[in-house]
């Protein structure tokens, strides 16, 4: 089991804390300070007890060379406001004897940030010598990124077994929220998946379907489903060549007793564009020249009846094109309910995608859940089982 702040002393040390500032940048400004806010009680936590905080972070795909576009020099001051205008320092390093000697001037409770780990090729390679040179800057590691725990690298795996270590707050709440939405779970246990392709999310269908009580299957990967029980989707997005794969998944949901829900109704249209004009069809009455471009209010309907009856929901992925309206309307609707079940105390909800990130705060309820992930391939590959390398370092150092 891994350590938290709780289990390490670190006032008067030097610690190393792995965040994930690779945010959204424009014209040299932050856009979406949403990782720095989740950082931000780490580091306070860990500045307020003593400690010199060393944050290090990547930056984009410089791919082991110095790219001046992708320093994290701009993400100084963002962070420095995340933290309550707690002041942040930066080296314009991350390591070696100039880094070294900037941390060493930091009083306790001092932050600095350093350079972009990924100008160095170490980091990606997770290379030992690399790391070492890391961990000589630090007297303890705490890795708060949950984000790139998927990832075996210098900063999330190698230092981790070369300094005391231990999970920060996020990454605390992240593995906790995780664990006892799929681990241990209150049931009956949902799943909403969504997306264009089942190629995609193979892995995860496969895995959910061994655990959860209803596989509720949206956006391109139903139309395929529908396929493979020989519904005709006209014009839409479908991968037919998989019809055998999604019979295979329909069939060991059967065996496990794993309810899968598809669309009985849908939105139609000719065109993938804002104002097209749409109708509602049942699911299996859709023209050869017309595409399904979301649930309808049927389907809308027995999702929410499904989800009333339900404990726990893991979400990623919208059930429709949620990007162009009016095809969101399944998807708010549905994150709507979950939410209202979320607040009435009946459902624990657990979320986490890019896409899913932004459907759930499109649809104004991204605060309602009772946890979000900021994490993109790291969530869906604990959503796959697979073991995260970032997360196995902790639980063995």
């Amino acid at each position: 089991m891994f350590k938290t702040l709780d289990d390490i002393d670190t006032a008067g040390r030097r610690v190393i804390v792995r965040g994930d500032l690779n945010v959204p940048m424009q014209e040299g400004r932050v856009t979406d300070a949403t990782r720095l806010d989740r950082l931000a009680p780490t580091i306070n936590e860990l500045a307020e007890g003593g400690a010199r905080v060393v944050v290090v972070s990547h930056f984009g795909r410089p791919k082991g060379t110095i790219v001046p576009e992708m320093s994290l020099r701009p993400v100084a001051s963002a962070l420095q406001k995340a933290l309550g205008g707690r002041s942040v320092a930066f080296a314009a390093d991350c390591i070696g004897d100039e880094t070294a000697a900037a941390i060493d001037t930091l009083p306790e409770g001092g932050v600095i940030l350093l350079e972009n780990l990924r100008f160095y090729p170490g980091e990606e390679a997770n290379d030992p010598n690399f790391a070492a040179a890391l961990a000589a800057l630090g007297d303890a590691y705490v890795n708060d990124a949950f984000s790139a725990a998927h990832r075996a690298h210098a900063s999330t795996e190698a230092i981790a077994r070369r300094l005391p270590s231990a999970a920060g707050r996020n990454m605390e709440a992240e593995l906790k929220a995780l664990t006892a939405a799929l681990e241990d779970p209150k049931r009956p246990l949902a799943a909403i998946v969504g997306g264009a392709k089942v190629s995609s999310k193979l892995d995860v269908l496969g895995h959910l379907v061994d655990k959860v009580d209803l596989l509720i299957i949206g956006g391109g990967m139903a139309n395929t489903f529908l396929f493979a029980q020989g519904i005709g989707v006209g014009a839409s997005l479908c991968e037919k060549d998989l019809a055998d794969t999604a019979r295979d998944i329909l069939a060991r949901a059967e065996a496990k007793k794993c309810h899968i829900l598809l669309p009985t109704d849908a939105v139609i249209a000719a065109a993938f564009e804002a104002g097209a004009a749409s109708q509602t069809v049942p699911a299996n009455a859709v023209p050869a020249d017309q595409m399904i471009l979301d649930f309808g209010p049927q389907s809308v309907a027995e999702i929410e009846d499904q989800l009333a009856n339900c404990q726990t929901l893991v979400w990623n992925g919208p059930l429709g094109a949620f990007e162009v309206p009016p095809f969101d309307t399944a998807t708010v609707a549905v994150a709507r309910k979950a939410a209202a079940l979320t607040k009435a105390g009946g459902l624990t909800t657990v979320a986490g995608g890019g896409d899913t990130v932004a459907a759930l705060a499109h649809a104004g309820v991204a605060d309602r859940f009772s946890y979000v992930s900021t994490a993109g391939g790291a969530f869906l590959e604990w959503l796959e089982g697979r073991e995260l390398p970032g997360v196995a370092a902790l639980n063995q150092g």
